[in-house]
């Protein structure tokens, strides 16, 4: 299951530069990830200073 995140977002780009699979990019208001090209590692949710990447549902 792959990864998403919140609105807890505070843009620091933290969750980029450690994603494996180079699947989160910058939005217009936040990161996104790409659902179809998240590995679910959890790599990203490990270095969120705010805890805004969760599992999606």
């Amino acid at each position: 299951m792959a990864y998403k995140i919140t609105d807890a977002c505070m843009n620091c780009g933290a969750c980029a530069s450690e994603c494996p699979v180079e699947c989160i990019s910058q939005g217009d208001t936040q990161f996104l990830i790409d659902d179809g090209t998240c590995i679910d590692c959890g790599s990203c949710a490990s270095v969120c200073p705010v805890g805004a990447l969760v599992q999606a549902d």
